[in-house]
């Protein structure tokens, strides 16, 4: 009985910011200022989706935000796939130390390292560029992914890859053929972590990207609260509602394949 009580209560607390934010994006000025404020609107608008996308440029920042997302959940999941097999698979020394630095370089703060990529990206002249930023969000996001992935790797009986070899098959094409299509759950939670990352992701943009037309969406959310701190809420409510649409929709999708390849695992098992 505790546990399904603690599991209502943390639903409601996840849940309930979210429902006010969906509400409050349907509310008109007025509502907004309200002393007493209600849950539901008494007078629902879509005024404030309008402000969003045709005032603000919402629309134009969602797609650099899904390019960039895209591009960096995919790069990442290339490199990071045959790297996580080569640790899991080659084990030494030196393997052993490049795991513990896997794990090591997930403490540093982002200020640490905006600088160093900063100067980088500078003299790769990709400063102020959505290429720019997709490279950071790989090196940001590649250590998580080794470190899952090669635990998807080492969970992957040898054999299989023995009866591959036995039948001709080489190093590569063992990889492609019979270790990746295992790999699926390991390899779609790394894409919805990686996705979900550049999506959300706000300091980095922030500091690479000077140019307006080139801004991400939490870049564009952040334009909604004025210079002197005076916030447009309903049309701020829109757009982080529209900007959480994506990460719930990618991770629906994915979340059923995450759950249809460990169950069809489970039962080939």
């Amino acid at each position: 009985m505790l546990q399904y009580l603690a599991l209502a209560g943390y639903l409601i607390f996840l849940g309930f910011p979210l429902l006010w934010m969906l509400t409050t994006a349907f509310k008109g000025p007025k509502e907004l200022v309200e002393l007493h404020p209600s849950l539901v609107p008494e007078h629902p608008t879509l005024d404030n989706f309008v402000t969003a996308f045709t005032t603000q440029g919402l629309a134009h920042s969602a797609w650099n935000s899904l390019q960039v997302s895209v591009a960096a959940a995919v790069l990442t999941v290339l490199v990071s796939l045959p790297a996580a097999y080569a640790l899991a698979r080659f084990r030494t020394r030196l393997g052993s130390v490049a795991i513990g630095w896997v794990l090591v370089s997930q403490l540093f703060p982002f200020i640490l390292l905006v600088i160093p990529l900063f100067l980088i990206l500078k003299q790769l002249s990709l400063v102020n560029t959505l290429p720019g930023l997709v490279l950071v969000y790989v090196v940001w996001s590649l250590p998580f992914a080794l470190w899952m992935l090669q635990g998807f790797v080492r969970s992957i009986p040898r054999d299989l890859e023995e009866a591959a070899a036995t039948d001709g098959a080489s190093r590569m094409q063992t990889l492609i053929r019979v270790v990746v299509p295992l790999l699926a759950p390991g390899v779609v939670a790394t894409t919805l972590f990686s996705f979900v990352s550049a999506w959300n992701e706000f300091f980095f943009a922030l500091v690479i990207l000077q140019d307006p037309e080139k801004s991400t969406v939490p870049l564009t959310l952040a334009r909604f609260v004025g210079i002197q701190g005076v916030v447009r809420l309903g049309p701020l409510a829109a757009g982080a509602f529209l900007a959480t649409l994506p990460s719930l929709i990618v991770f629906g999708i994915l979340q059923r394949r995450l759950t249809s390849g460990i169950m069809a695992g489970a039962v080939k098992g």
